[in-house]
């Protein structure tokens, strides 16, 4: 093993790159749940996505997503409890690895 850090300046850079796309694929996933409860299917549920996934990079954490969210939800009545359990069950889920394909 290397002595000089190589390898876990490698293993680090690797992890924190796995964390970016975990995240977002969970909110892509989100992104698409919501766009589902608006009505949108296909290519306009993929680009509301897309957009939610944008609004992550406002802030750090969950607080951006859960503002679009509940902008965009709001004429539908979702709870903001629905939104945040949502949200944090489609993080864990890409976390998981579970559909990576999304």
């Amino acid at each position: 093993m290397p002595v000089n850090g190589t390898m876990h300046d490698k293993k680090v850079s690797h992890d924190l790159e796995r964390a970016f796309r975990d995240r977002a694929r969970g909110v892509k996933r989100a992104g698409l749940w919501a766009a589902a409860r608006l009505g949108m299917s296909g290519v306009d549920a993929e680009a509301y996505a897309r957009s939610v996934v944008t609004a992550d990079f406002e802030e750090a954490g969950d607080e951006d997503v859960i503002a679009k969210l509940r902008r965009d939800l709001a004429a539908l009545g979702v709870a903001d409890g629905e939104i945040r359990a949502q949200l944090a069950h489609c993080l864990a889920e890409a976390a998981a690895g579970d559909g990576a394909g999304n």
